[in-house]
């Protein structure tokens, strides 16, 4: 009973009960209602302001753990390697022509100078567009966001390397400060906002984040939103900075290191053989014939014969190694591959099981890798490539032909990692009996394992025009011919 109700008790028990009843009526959740036997968890301000306090320390930790903790590095990168993949998210124009079909000429250009691009496509020319995408995941994945800023056409003092003027400065969630807040500018943790919550700039830092000096409001420069990509991960609407995937389980990564790490310590001193003599019961014990320690030779096959009377030799026990690590250790690991998102086999490199356990695990765990992959499509890839297109339209490299369908200069289909075959040729069965029965393509077959169809038939094409040349023939050659008859 609330403080109301005890008055209330005091002077008429009955009324008190009847509140008491009526309020249970009325409280349809059970969980809803605290008690003594769990804990009952209020929330205390807006989840801004919960990322206002906590974000910058759970970005520490993970970037603590990503640095130190094998296990945690190693999911990192599962989650980074699964949503990017090698070569990053590709990408095949999709211009159309007024008539609805794809304007080849115009996409092979557009392909040509964005394959140039790749190359270089940030200021300091370190990072090709793959290895950019990898290292803008790992940062949204570890800190819970990462920026980029867009820079176009001639810009002072920057070499764009490409012949599209266009080139991306990336920088981490530490060079946006969180404590930069001013409600008379509509700025909410380093992000300014228009009166409906649109974000219209961003405030960041002109120099290192760990440099200390001049107030934070003085040091940070503006950047329209409209150059500004921000990749985040947001649990609430009206969220403005991301907060770390690792935020739920770096407790639990903690504990994991600090067991393993007294567990190995304990082995170690296991391994290490320890004697001991043991002088009898106490009554026996003489501190006048006490004697020096003695050094006792233990090797194979040797004979202690010079023990006194009431001694005998053992040995310490530590009961290491621990044959419970093994199971608990799984178990935190699956906790922790579900807290993440990731799969637990890739996570703890643990690949038992049989080929439909492994590839039931495969398939409810890829949903998971494409649901993030679509979210880094639609925040970064997606931008940048419409940027590319219309700069490159703008500084005359791909001028947009004439007769093109108004708003699909910049249509495009983004290849993400292609689920892996766990026993490749069980898939190529499946996936040849598909398109034989007109319930698939052949082009997205080939999309479905990451590549570009258009590049896989010109590849096709010329190996067998130069096999031809040389006199070459193949058992494949005469096989889509051969299956025409057998349908006939």
């Amino acid at each position: 009973m609330n403080a109301l109700d005890r008055v209330v008790a005091y002077f008429s028990p009955v009324a008190a009960l009847k509140r008491h009843q009526a309020r249970a009526v009325l409280n349809h959740y059970e969980a809803g209602e605290p008690s003594r036997l769990r804990k009952f968890h209020r929330e205390r301000g807006t989840q801004n302001e919960h990322v206002q306090r906590s974000a910058a320390a759970i970005r520490a930790q993970a970037r603590f753990l990503a640095r130190n903790h094998d296990i945690a590095r190693g999911a990192l990168r599962v989650l980074v390697n699964n949503i990017c993949g090698p070569k990053g998210i590709g990408v095949e124009p999709q211009p159309r022509n007024a008539d609805g079909t794809i304007h080849k000429e115009y996409a092979r250009a557009l392909l040509e100078a964005w394959r140039d691009w790749c190359r270089t496509p940030e200021v300091t020319h370190q990072y090709s567009f793959a290895k950019l995408q990898r290292a803008m995941v790992r940062a949204w994945m570890r800190d819970g966001e990462a920026f980029s800023q867009t820079l176009t056409g001639p810009v002072p003092y920057l070499n764009h390397g490409t012949r599209v003027p266009f080139s991306l400065e990336a920088f981490e969630a530490d060079m946006v400060p969180m404590d930069l807040n001013d409600e008379r500018r509509r700025i909410v943790q380093g992000v300014e906002r228009n009166a409906w919550g649109k974000p219209t700039a961003l405030h960041v830092l002109k120099t290192n984040a760990g440099r200390i000096g001049a107030p934070i409001a003085s040091d940070t420069k503006r950047i329209e939103w409209e150059r500004v990509l921000h990749v985040a991960n947001w649990d609430h609407l009206g969220q403005v900075r991301g907060v770390s995937e690792f935020a739920s389980v770096i407790t639990r990564l903690e504990d994991i290191k600090d067991y393993e790490e007294s567990e190995r310590v304990a082995a170690k001193i296991a391994a290490m053989l320890t004697a001991f003599v043991k002088k009898g019961t106490p009554d026996l014990y003489d501190p006048a014939s006490a004697t020096d320690p003695r050094e006792i030779s233990l090797k194979p096959g040797a004979i202690i014969d010079d023990l006194a009377i009431g001694e005998e030799i053992g040995l310490v026990d530590s009961k290491r190694p621990n044959p419970n690590l093994l199971p608990f250790r799984q178990g935190q690991l699956r906790a922790v591959a579900a807290g993440l998102g990731g799969s637990y086999s890739s996570i703890s490199r643990d690949y038992g099981g049989t080929y439909s356990s492994q590839r039931q695990e495969l398939v409810e765990q890829w949903i998971h890798y494409a649901v993030l992959a679509d979210d880094f499509v639609g925040q970064y890839v997606q931008p940048v490539w419409e940027t590319f297109v219309t700069v490159a339209d703008l500084s005359g490299v791909v001028p947009m032909p004439r007769g093109l369908k108004p708003g699909t200069a910049d249509d495009a289909i983004y290849i993400a990692q292609a689920m892996p075959w766990i026993d490749p040729l069980k898939e190529a069965m499946g996936s040849a009996a598909l398109v034989r029965g007109g319930f698939a393509s052949e082009i997205e077959m080939i999309r479905r394992r990451g590549a570009n169809p258009h590049d896989v038939l010109e590849q096709i094409a010329a190996f067998r025009a130069e096999a031809a040349e040389l006199g070459l023939a193949f058992t494949t050659d005469g096989l889509f011919s051969a299956d025409l008859d057998d349908d006939e």
